[in-house]
């Protein structure tokens, strides 16, 4: 933040954006001046840091926020058709939150669609849209929280194009336009921006503080 007599120094964090191999929201974060990495077993498809692996491995490492984007594979609620025959997998995911969320990074953030996180866990923290923040699509898209404030729409737009499927339901177009799966979980441009430049600057955010335990 600049004015005519002072120029605001940003405090630096080491960020790790865990399940991630887009880039976009580790590179909003080294935009806005952070020591930011991304990890996930895929390569990354935007030049940065990265770690191609477990996250695991370097989640103890001193990190002072994360941004993890976990797979919804298992998880989210349009799959849930499926569920009675995939309980191993959804298990081992909901362990793998449960593992996120017991870290010891002071500041967190989870997102994921509309999933049974929020019944097996607990709710998120907040649902947001694209269109809150300048993409004109609609996705339901959870956060939970620690230590961080909720997200700010930056700028409202249309919700985009819809369809009527066979059976009758109102769909966002871009989904069924879209079928790579890959694709599809991505975050869109604006939120991750939006991760960036709100979370950005420590001086704004709440004093870590620990809280009682999640489950």
């Amino acid at each position: 933040c600049i004015n005519t007599s002072t120029v605001c120094k940003i405090n630096k964090m080491k960020v790790l954006v865990a399940c991630e191999y887009s880039g976009k929201t580790r590179d909003s974060f080294i935009r806005n001046g952070h020591n930011a990495i991304s990890c996930d077993f895929l390569p990354t498809e935007s030049p940065g840091k990265h770690y191609q692996g477990d996250v695991r491995d370097i989640i103890n490492d001193g990190f002072d926020l994360m941004v993890a984007h976990p797979s919804c594979q298992h998880l989210a609620v349009s799959g849930a058709k499926h569920f009675y025959r995939k309980e191993k997998e959804q298990k081992e995911a909901l362990d793998f939150v449960r593992m996120l969320m017991n870290c010891n990074i002071p500041r967190w953030c989870i997102e994921n669609p509309i999933s049974v996180i929020s019944s097996a866990i607990r709710p998120p923290d907040q649902i947001i849209q694209p269109y809150e923040y300048g993409d004109s699509f609609q996705k339901s898209t959870c956060l939970w929280l620690k230590n961080l404030p909720k997200l700010r729409p930056t700028k409202i737009v249309d919700k985009g194009e819809f369809y009527i499927s066979p059976s009758g339901k109102k769909l966002p177009k871009w989904y069924s336009d879209t079928k790579n799966p890959k694709k599809r979980s991505l975050s869109f441009n604006g939120i991750t921006e939006a991760f960036g430049d709100q979370w950005g600057d420590e001086s704004r955010l709440p004093v870590p503080v620990e809280q009682l335990s999640l489950f």
